[in-house]
C-alpha cells in the first residue's frame, strides 16, 4: 500500500468509525424513543449530532472527555423530544460510553497481542503500511463485536422482566435489539412497578456510580496506553507486561458492575411490587374477615330474636284478646322496624360471598347505583372462599369507584357468576366515564393522584389469583362499558 492510499485509509477509518458508533448509539436508543411511526426521526437526529459532534471535537482537539459531557448534555436535554425522560437518557448514555470504553481497552490488549504476533516489516514501506492497514481494520472490527455485545446484553437485561408484567420483545425496523414498549399514560419510560428505571436522583446516582467510575478508568488507562519521552514512543504494556490482562479485566469488571446493578434494581422493584401486593392482600382479607365477625354477630341476633319471638307472639295474642287492636298494631310496626336491619337480602351459596356482595349492594343502594346480581358460589370445595372474596372485592370496588365519577341514570354494575364444568367464570361490567389508558401489563393506568404506588395492585391481584387456579383474566372496555372476566379452573 502507498503511503497515499494509506493517508486515504486513515481518514476514512477515523470517519467510518464515527459512523459505526453513531450507529450502535442510534440502535442502542432506538427501542426507547416514542411511538415506533415516530423512532426513524428521531433516531436520524440522535446520529446526525452524535457524528456532527465528534467530527468537530476531533478537528479542534478538544480535551479528552469531552465528548462524553457533550453527549450526556445532548441527550439530557433532548430528554423530551426523545420521549426518554432525563434521568433515563442520562444512565443509557453512560451505559453506552461504559460499553463503549471497556470494550475498547479489551480490543487494544487484542491490537497489542497482534502486533506482537505479526512481525513488523522495516522495508518497503508499502509492506509497512498494509500491516498497520490490516491490524487497525481488525481493532476496529474486535471493537465493534465486543461493543455490539456488550449494548445486546445490556438491553436485553433491561427488557428482561419478573412476574408482574412483561416488556415486548419486538424487533424495531432495522434495529438488531430488541424492542421496548412499557411506558405511562404519557408514552415515557416511568418508575412502575418490575422496572429498573430510576425514579429519583438519589436512585440514579447509585446506578450511574459504578457506569461513571467505568468511564473515569477508561479515559485514565485511555491517556497511559501511548506515550512520548525523548523522542521515543512508549506502550503502557510495553512497560508493565502485566497490565495486559488487569485492564481489560477491570474494564470487564466495570461493564459487570453495571449490568448488575441493572439486575439488582429489577430484583429490588418486583420485591417492592409484590410486597405492595402482598399488603393489599393481607388489608383485603382482613377487612374480610372483619365483615365475617360482622356477620356472625348478624346471625347471633338473628338467632335471639328467633328466641325471643315467641314471647313477642303471645305479647300480641294478649293485646288482641283484650281488644286492644291498635297497640297489637303499633308493637307489631315497632317489631318490624327492629328486625328491618336484619336481612341479607343476596345468597350466594357462601358465607364471605354473601358478606361481600351484600356489602357492596348495600353501598350502591346508598349511592343510588342499580347493582344486579347472578353470581352462584360453586359446591365444589376446590375454590379457596377467600380466594374468590378477594376477587370480588376487588372488582366491585373498582367497578363502584368508577361508577361515582357517572351522574345518575347513567350508572350501573353488573355482576354474574356461576360454574361451567371445571371453570367457575366471574363477569363484572360496570358503566365508566372517559378515556381509558393501559399499560403495557394490559391493566388500565390509574387516574389518582395520591398514593399512586398501591392503586393498579387491585386487578395484578385478581389476574394472579386467576393464574393460581391455572385461569386468566380478560379486560374489555367497550361502549363505555368495562367488562372484566375472571375464569378460574377447579383444581385437581
Amino acid at each position: 500500500m502507498s503511503e497515499t492510499g494509506f493517508q486515504i485509509f486513515h481518514q476514512a477509518y477515523a470517519v467510518g468509525a464515527e459512523l459505526l458508533y453513531a450507529l450502535c448509539l442510534t440502535l442502542f436508543l432506538y427501542p426507547f424513543m416514542g411511538e415506533r411511526e415516530h423512532r426513524r426521526k428521531k433516531g436520524a437526529a440522535v446520529f446526525c449530532v452524535y457524528l456532527l459532534t465528534s467530527l468537530f471535537l476531533s478537528r479542534i482537539a478538544a480535551p479528552q472527555g469531552s465528548f462524553i459531557l457533550v453527549l450526556l448534555l445532548f441527550l439530557t436535554a433532548a430528554s423530551n423530544a426523545l420521549e426518554l425522560g432525563k434521568h433515563m437518557a442520562f444512565l443509557l448514555g453512560l451505559l453506552y460510553w461504559n460499553a463503549k470504553i471497556s470494550s475498547g481497552l479489551m480490543a487494544e490488549s487484542l491490537f497489542f497481542i497482534g502486533e506482537e504476533l505479526v512481525p513488523a516489516p522495516t522495508e518497503p514501506p508499502e509492506a509497512v503500511y498494509l500491516r498497520t492497514t490490516v491490524l487497525l481494520t481488525l481493532l476496529l472490527l474486535s471493537h465493534l463485536v465486543l461493543f455490539i455485545i456488550m449494548l445486546y446484553a445490556l438491553l436485553r437485561r433491561i427488557k428482561r422482566r419478573m412476574p408482574g408484567g412483561t416488556f415486548s420483545p419486538e424487533r424495531g425496523s432495522g434495529s438488531p435489539f430488541p424492542d421496548m414498549s412499557e411506558r405511562n399514560s404519557n408514552g415515557r419510560f416511568s418508575d412502575v412497578p418490575g422496572q429498573f428505571l430510576p425514579s429519583g436522583l438519589l436512585e440514579l446516582c447509585y446506578m450511574s456510580l459504578i457506569p461513571a467510575a467505568g468511564i473515569l478508568f477508561g479515559q485514565m488507562i485511555a491517556g497511559l496506553l501511548y506515550e512520548i519521552k525523548d523522542g521515543q514512543l512508549l506502550q503502557l504494556y510495553e512497560r508493565h507486561p502485566v497490565f495486559l490482562a488487569v485492564v481489560p479485566l477491570l474494564a470487564l469488571l466495570f461493564y459487570t458492575g453495571g449490568y448488575l446493578t441493572i439486575l439488582f434494581q429489577q430484583e429490588m422493584a418486583v420485591l417492592r411490587e409484590e410486597q405492595a401486593a402482598a399488603f393489599v392482600e393481607r388489608r383485603q382479607v382482613q377487612a374480610i374477615r372483619t365483615r365475617i365477625q360482622e356477620a356472625e354477630q348478624f346471625y347471633s341476633q338473628i338467632r335471639r330474636i328467633r328466641h325471643e319471638t315467641r314471647g313477642h307472639l303471645n305479647n300480641i295474642k294478649g293485646m288482641l284478646h283484650n281488644g286492644e287492636y291498635a297497640c297489637a298494631e303499633d308493637y307489631i310496626f315497632r317489631m318490624d322496624e327492629s328486625m328491618g336491619g336484619f336481612e341479607l337480602t343476596l345468597r350466594t351459596g357462601n358465607p364471605v360471598t354473601d358478606v361481600i356482595v351484600n356489602d357492596k349492594r348495600q353501598q350502591c343502594e346508598d349511592q343510588g347505583i342499580p347493582f344486579r346480581t347472578d353470581f352462584h358460589y360453586p359446591d365444589s370445595g376446590s375454590f379457596d372462599a377467600f380466594d374468590v372474596g378477594i376477587v370480588l372485592q376487588n372488582l366491585l370496588q373498582n367497578a363502584l369507584e368508577a361508577c361515582e365519577k357517572i351522574s345518575e341514570g347513567e350508572r350501573f354494575i353488573s355482576l354474574a357468576g356461576r360454574r361451567k364444568g371445571r371453570f367457575l367464570l366471574i363477569e363484572v361490567k360496570n358503566s365508566f366515564a372517559g378515556d381509558l389508558v393501559f399499560g403495557a401489563d394490559g391493566l388500565p393506568v390509574t387516574d389518582k393522584k395520591t398514593d399512586v404506588s398501591m392503586h393498579g395492585i387491585g386487578l395484578s391481584n385478581v389476574r394472579r389469583i386467576a393464574e393460581k387456579y391455572m385461569g386468566e383474566m380478560e379486560v374489555c372496555p367497550e361502549n363505555q362499558i368495562f367488562r372484566v372476566t375472571v375464569m378460574v379452573q377447579e383444581k385437581s
